[in-house]
């Protein structure tokens, strides 16, 4: 099964298991995540079920294609980052 780990920033604010799913896309991953935990849930999308801005998710180190589909396929051995998106100079 694929492996969620969120980033540990977020540890501040509410508890951030590592997850694991069956999932074959990231958009339903992240509806898993959403329905286990509502807060983590409100972290990670927004009220349009989007990639909020201030986050990004990279599945087995590679940036996710489409912040608002979230279609990217997860494979079983798939390993998802949630992190905080950083920016500034």
């Amino acid at each position: 099964m694929a492996l969620i780990i969120f980033t540990q920033q977020l540890a501040r604010f509410l508890p951030v298991p590592q997850l694991v799913t069956q999932a074959a896309t990231l958009r339903a991953a992240l509806d898993e995540v959403a329905a286990a935990d509502p807060r983590l849930g409100a972290y990670v999308l927004d009220d349009q079920g989007r990639l909020r801005a201030n986050v990004v998710a990279f599945i087995d180190g590679r940036r996710c294609h489409d912040r608002a589909l979230l279609d990217d396929p997860i494979r079983p051995d798939s390993t998802i980052h949630i992190l905080q998106a950083l920016s500034g100079g």
